[in-house]
């Protein structure tokens, strides 16, 4: 069984703090909203990390 992959998320407005599967989120360029504030913004200013990112592009392609 293979493991699944996780990017670590980081809320620009609340400073919420989660990890999600790169299958459960929308493109990098699409919009993504906060499950705590509601905040919108790009799926990828929500990456904590460039290497999340990296990672969310990788393995949604």
């Amino acid at each position: 069984m293979p493991n699944e992959a996780y990017v670590q998320l980081l809320c620009p407005d609340c400073t919420k703090h989660w990890e999600e599967s790169p299958t459960d989120l929308p493109a990098p360029d699409e919009n993504f909203d906060c499950p705590d504030c509601a905040a919108t913004y790009r799926t990828s200013e929500f990456m904590r990390t460039e290497r999340d990112l990296e990672n969310l592009k990788r393995l949604q392609s």
